[in-house]
């Protein structure tokens, strides 16, 4: 599922279709697994830490242009073990060992 606000503001709806027709979704971030998806995989959210930075150097006279496009550098797997069992899916061994946090 793309991250998008509307997503997010239907994440409840979203789960409970998922669950009803047993689809095992994978989500952009951890919040969607907190609220019972089943796997998030995705970029640690530490983007608007940074934009604290770059604010800070437009404000000292630095321009926009010439600021470094920064990407994701850390990225997170969690899995809802809860939501796997509730759906009859046993999450592989492999997957576990990556996994950098597991909700029951």
């Amino acid at each position: 599922m793309p991250p998008s606000s509307a997503a997010l503001a239907h994440g409840e709806l979203i789960f409970s279709l998922a669950a009803k027709q047993r689809l095992p979704a994978v989500y952009p971030s951890r919040s969607y697994v907190e609220k019972g998806g089943l796997i998030s995989y995705g970029p640690i959210q530490d983007s608007f830490r940074l934009a604290a930075g770059y604010v800070d150097r437009i404000l000292k006279g630095e321009k926009p242009a010439d600021l470094p496009v920064q990407a994701p550098t850390r990225y997170e797997l969690v899995i809802n073990l809860k939501t796997a069992r509730a759906l009859g899916i046993t999450i592989p061994t492999a997957v576990f060992v990556r996994a950098d946090e597991v909700i029951e």
